[in-house]
This record gives structure tokens, C-alpha cells and sequence, in this order.
């Protein structure tokens, strides 16, 4: 079968997090990242925030957005055929400044060790659980407002992790339909990496076979998505005709969000992928540089329901 060569690094992970207050200071207060982008998940009839937290551009890589779920009710489900954890790359020389931060801010950062790569995990407020690895050279400039010095900042995702009850379809999917390399197994685990490989190029897939199966839908505590880059529409199109040729149909047309492009995939393992293209102008679409993050921005298409819109979601405190 054709390989399909184009699948490069992660584009964004999408969550659905819990208050949006919890996730706004979790991620900029405790984590250091930049807010890039507030705005709004507008399928449905009733709005919900979707915020965007990255390196000071928000480029590729970096991005991590988050739909806060709690105003809206809906809890979702944990369990298997999901995205259940998120790993970010921080500098290895990092580790113990950000156990003693995290634990300073009331969390619970575990050491743990993967595949030779030494790592915190924790929950962020909601309950999903977050990774930080430690990554001894990567290149991704870190965004610093003095919550975090620079030199112990984020630097990016660096991997996902899949839960699934067997492996077998998942494999199948990532060598033909998504090239991805198998690169390490114990057992347990099973790492595949796209593009390049490193840090932001991880999917590892966790081996849970009693484990029940988790929700797809939007709500509170679960995973919704990770987006993954490719170089253009031409290559987009070219990933969803290839996955539909190998047989698998559940992939969406192209679908405008924005700030970049996407087609979906619900992949074997039950798990949302996604293949992303960014447009030209990224977040400085519907405001300038200097601003980014510091105000909501309502699409053109519900201009008119602005304010209704913007009254009726949860105050924030920046």
C-alpha cells in the first residue's frame, strides 16, 4: 500500500476543560503560555468560549485550545477510544523547578519515566491528564511573561497518548494512513512518530483492554481532538482522498475554522485526528500582533449577535 508521506508534526490539541476561569489561570498563570486567541465554538445553538494558548505567535506545534464546557453542563465520559493525555516538551534541566512550581500552585506532579525520557505527570483542573518531558534539544522558542523563565518555559506539545483496548487496527492506521513510524514498544505503550520525528511528532497508543469505552462528544474532562499539520490544501485533499481510498470514510470535508483549515478523521481507535493547514495571515486574521489574546473576537458571520453573545458567556478575569 502507498504510504502517506505528508502527515508533518502536530498543528494543536483541542480539550474540553471545565470553568473557563480554571483554564484561563491554568494555563497562563501555572503554565506560562501565552493566550493567543479568545473566541468562540459556535456549533450548536448556544455559544462556548474556545481559547487558544501558545508560544507568543501561536505557531504550529504549540497550540494548545480549550472549550470550556462547565457553563454548558455537558460532562464527558473518560475512558477508552480517546486522546487521554497530553505531553509538553520542557528543557530536561527544567524538571525540578517545575515539580516544586506545580506543587506550589497545589498540584501533584508525579515522576514518571517513558521510553528513556524522564517526565512529570498531573491533571490539569478539570481531571485530563497533562505530561511535562523533559527534552534535552528543542528548538521552539518558548513564550515567557515571568510567570516561567524563559529558560524552563514550554517549548511545545510533544506527544499524545491514545488509550485503546487493542493495537492492531491502530497500527494498521498509522503506517498506511497516517506515517506514522513505529519507534519503541514495552509492552504497555507503543510509540509511533510522523514528519521528522521528536518532540512534536508524538503519538503513543496505551494498551488498556478492560478499560470501557469513553465519550465523543463535547463535554467536560475528555480530549476532543488533536490536529496535525500538513503543508497545504493540495496536500490536505491528497490526505483525505488517500485515508477514503484505504477505507476509511469517516473523514470530513474541509471545514473553514478560522484561523486554519481542517478535515477530520475519527481514526480506528476512536480517537478525532485531524489534518491542518494555517492560513497566511494565522491569528492576525481579525487582530494585530500587539493584541493578540487580549480581547474576544466574534466571526463576521455572527457580527450582529456580538454583544449578546459576549454578555452571555462567563466573565474573565485576565
Amino acid at each position: 500500500m502507498e504510504l502517506n508521506p505528508h502527515i508533518l508534526r502536530h498543528h494543536h490539541i483541542t480539550l474540553n476543560v471545565g470553568s473557563a476561569q480554571d483554564d484561563y489561570d491554568f494555563h497562563t498563570k501555572v503554565l506560562g503560555l501565552k493566550s493567543v486567541k479568545k473566541t468562540g465554538l459556535y456549533d450548536g445553538n448556544d455559544p462556548i468560549y474556545h481559547f487558544y494558548y501558545g508560544n507568543d505567535i501561536g505557531e504550529e506545534s504549540t497550540l494548545v485550545t480549550c472549550f470550556p464546557m462547565r457553563q454548558s453542563g455537558r460532562k464527558g465520559r473518560p475512558g477508552s477510544g480517546q486522546i487521554k493525555t497530553l505531553a509538553l516538551s520542557v528543557p530536561v534541566s527544567s524538571l525540578v523547578f517545575w515539580a516544586k512550581h506545580l506543587e506550589s500552585h497545589g498540584f501533584k506532579p508525579e515522576y514518571q519515566e517513558r521510553f528513556g525520557e524522564k517526565l512529570l505527570h498531573f491533571a490539569h483542573p478539570c481531571g485530563i491528564c497533562y505530561e511535562l518531558v523533559g527534552i534535552a534539544d528543542d528548538d521552539r522558542k518558548p513564550y515567557s511573561n515571568g510567570v516561567v523563565p524563559s529558560g524552563f518555559g514550554i517549548r511545545g506539545t510533544h506527544g499524545i497518548t491514545v488509550s485503546v483496548r487493542d493495537l492492531e487496527n491502530s497500527s494498521e492506521f498509522m503506517h498506511y494512513g497516517w506515517n506514522g513510524t513505529r519507534t519503541n514498544t514495552d509492552g504497555r505503550f507503543t510509540r509511533f512518530e510522523v514528519g521528522n520525528g521528536g518532540s512534536g511528532a508524538v503519538i503513543d497508543y496505551q494498551l488498556e483492554p478492560d478499560l470501557p469505552q469513553g465519550s465523543w462528544a463535547y463535554g467536560e474532562g475528555t480530549v476532543h481532538h488533536c490536529a496535525f499539520e500538513v503543508a497545504d490544501l493540495d496536500v490536505q485533499r491528497n490526505v483525505k482522498l488517500h485515508l477514503e481510498g484505504l477505507g476509511y470514510t469517516d473523514v470530513s470535508d474541509r471545514k473553514d475554522r478560522g484561523y486554519f483549515d481542517s478535515v477530520y478523521v475519527r481514526t480506528p481507535s476512536g480517537a478525532l485526528f485531524e489534518a491542518t493547514v494555517s492560513k497566511p495571515a494565522g491569528f492576525t486574521v481579525d487582530e494585530p500582533f500587539e493584541s493578540l489574546g487580549k480581547s474576544i473576537q466574534i466571526p463576521p458571520q455572527l457580527g450582529a449577535r456580538a454583544q449578546e453573545i459576549i454578555a452571555y458567556l462567563e466573565p474573565l478575569k485576565y
